[in-house]
């Protein structure tokens, strides 16, 4: 059975090359996050298992899925498998997109890791946000803040046929995320197709527990039904930003996060891709009290 790793808090650069000094440290480093009741079969689960690590360190033989004998590594079944760049690579990269606040671009990893293609580092970077959206999560409560967002460029430096007709937000090509947040906790985010009621509604039944102590919203159309199904407060931004504990600044201090990395760091963001750089924001804002970050984000590759 492998041995739990400490756990350490946004590793610096002193403490990363002391815990992971070569490719071995960071293969036992993946199987005591991945196997830390012990080695099983990615296939099948079964823990009756030939251990092949004599002839090639850190891989193992399943007699019970296959006639032959199923025989797998510790990247498998992970976002390193079928990749020709090592575990502490992966790691460095990993570790750079957990201690930039507002991210850091692909072409900044590049220039870092000193890889030899921008394509390179935007294949690891995008796989790695892959791995951290966080696809199973407890329901917020207590009080609440709900609130959405427009991400993209303005319309007037858009193409022609691209910006739409109207005027505003909702004609400008611009992309919606919506989020809430609980306070002194979680944030969920999402990409949405629109901001009507039916939608917003939606991702509130999907984000929020019915037991909510409290849910805050703007005075945006959309949410005025709220209160025929939670306690519901509403701030009119028109006349006031705080009024007691009734606010959405926590939600909009989120926004300000992804606005200033898609802006500062990220410079551009495809609606196409927009949903996994929400989720890597989500991720480090969920886990910014969380002593083992990077051992949070290694489980979930």
């Amino acid at each position: 059975m492998a041995k739990r790793p400490r756990a350490v808090h946004q590793l610096t650069v002193a403490q990363f090359e002391a815990t992971f000094p070569d490719e071995e440290a960071c293969q036992a480093y993946l199987v005591a996050r991945r196997w830390p009741e012990g080695v099983t079969c990615p296939r099948c689960g079964n823990a009756e298992l030939y251990d092949a690590s004599s002839y090639k360190p850190f891989h193992w033989q399943c007699r019970a899925c296959a006639p032959q004998g199923y025989r797998f590594s510790c990247i498998a079944g992970t976002i390193f498998e079928n990749t020709n760049k090592p575990l502490r690579d992966w790691y460095r990269v990993i570790h750079l997109m957990l201690v930039s606040k507002k991210g850091m671009s692909a072409l900044q990893i590049m220039r870092y890791m000193g890889f030899g293609s921008y394509k390179t580092a935007w294949y690891m970077c995008h796989r790695v946000r892959v791995a951290l959206a966080e696809r199973d999560f407890k329901k917020l409560g207590g009080v609440v803040e709900v609130d959405e967002t427009y991400v993209g460029g303005k319309a007037k430096n858009r193409h022609p046929d691209d910006r739409g007709k109207g005027r505003g937000p909702h004609h400008s090509g611009k992309s919606f995320v919506a989020g809430a947040v609980q306070r002194k906790g979680n944030v969920v985010a999402r990409v949405v197709a629109n901001v009507k009621r039916v939608t917003l509604e939606a991702f509130i039944h999907e984000a929020v527990s019915k037991k909510v102590s409290l849910l805050i919203t703007d005075n945006w159309t959309s949410y005025r039904k709220l209160g025929k199904e939670f306690p519901h407060a509403i701030i009119d931004h028109k006349s006031a930003y705080v009024v007691g504990a009734i606010h959405t600044n926590t939600i909009e201090g989120f926004w300000s996060i992804i606005k200033r990395g898609a802006v500062g760091a990220f410079h551009k963001v495809s609606a196409k891709y927009l949903p996994l750089y929400v989720a890597e924001f989500q991720f480090r804002y969920n886990n910014r009290m969380n002593a083992d970050i990077f051992g949070a984000a290694i489980s979930g590759c």
